[in-house]
């Protein structure tokens, strides 16, 4: 499966990259924190979420002003500013009436956007988000957002582990090395510390809780139990604020689940029944091949005269160590 990469102009003069995979009726991911069209799609901590909607759908992806492929050189970034970031992408699109995927910080922005064009939105599915960012919790605040913004401004897409951990542990606590190593290299590529800093204050400072009465088009709330980064909590207020929104809880500690998690599977099913689409299957025959393909070249090495000879030498070396340490 291939995307195609466009551009579109928002309303305020900044370049705003989209990409357009697969065909049928339009889904819209409305863009987040720090996405990258092109990285991300060639990525396998998130290909199997693109490919898994693509399937049966035309989706249709953005990155917002500041990061990715869109405009790098803005001024300052605002709340509206992402919602009228969504609206120039749908009108590029050519959209009438779209069903919206947001994910974390996208769905306040899907929100604000639902309420101000009721009548272009035909669903709308909310992942790991929330209605008030940190600044209006009182498990959080002013003062974590302001140290969270400190750390991004001196770290953000660093080496130092120590830093990856922070946000790692959120996004990604159950994540290998590979894919922990993904997401820092995410990081540095989808936007410099200063537009990660802006977008950052941005999200924490956003409050569309009045606006949650106001939803009249069918809402799916799938949150993770886990998830460390937006508490469930989080989910569960939006499903009391809006009316009659189904809640799914999903058996996942990750933000962004995983492709070997069952939950990656429910969730993708879970939306299908909501929009009236087929089940997704293509993305995990491809997971099978690919694991198939691993546990393949790993017989291959372990049944292999190098590696035996390696692990001949390897246990002589230890017993060579051993017995030179008993003697001295």
């Amino acid at each position: 499966m291939e995307q195609t990469i466009k551009f579109c102009t928002a309303p305020d003069g900044v370049r705003i990259a989209y990409a357009v995979a697969g065909n049928g009726a339009p889904i819209v991911r409305v863009g987040n924190w720090f996405t990258h069209l092109e990285f991300d799609w060639n990525a396998p901590l998130l290909r199997h979420m693109l490919e898994g909607f693509a399937e049966n759908r035309q989706l249709v992806r953005y990155d917002v002003r500041g990061t990715g492929v869109s405009q790098r050189e803005v001024g300052d970034i605002a709340f509206d500013d992402f919602v009228s970031d969504l609206g120039a992408v749908v009108d590029a699109a050519g959209l009438d009436r779209f069903p919206l995927l947001a994910v974390s910080q996208g769905g306040p922005v899907s929100i604000a956007y639902t309420v101000k064009h009721p009548e272009r939105v035909s669903h709308l599915i909310l992942l790991g988000s929330y209605a008030r960012g940190a600044t209006y919790r009182p498990d959080r605040g002013s003062e974590f957002v302001e140290a969270l913004r400190v750390v991004i401004r001196q770290g953000w897409g660093s080496d130092d582990p120590s830093y990856r951990q922070l946000f790692s542990s959120q996004f990604l606590p159950e994540g290998t090395p590979e894919q922990l190593q993904w997401f820092s290299e995410r990081q540095r590529r989808s936007a410099t510390a200063e537009i990660a800093e802006q977008i950052f204050v941005a999200t924490q400072n956003i409050d569309v809780r009045p606006l949650l009465s106001q939803i009249r088009v069918p809402t799916l709330i799938l949150h993770c139990r886990g998830d460390r980064r937006v508490p469930i909590e989080m989910g569960q207020e939006l499903a009391a604020g809006i009316a009659s929104a189904r809640f799914v809880t999903l058996e996942s500690n990750n933000h962004q689940i995983l492709e070997h998690e069952p939950a990656a599977e429910v969730f993708l099913n879970e939306v299908a029944d909501f929009l009236g689409d087929p089940r997704p299957r293509a993305w995990k025959r491809r997971t099978r091949v690919r694991e198939a393909r691993l546990q393949t070249i790993a017989q291959k090495v372990e049944t292999s005269t190098t590696y035996r000879v390696l692990v001949i030498v390897g246990v002589l070396a230890t017993i060579t160590s051993f017995s030179i340490w008993l003697i001295a």
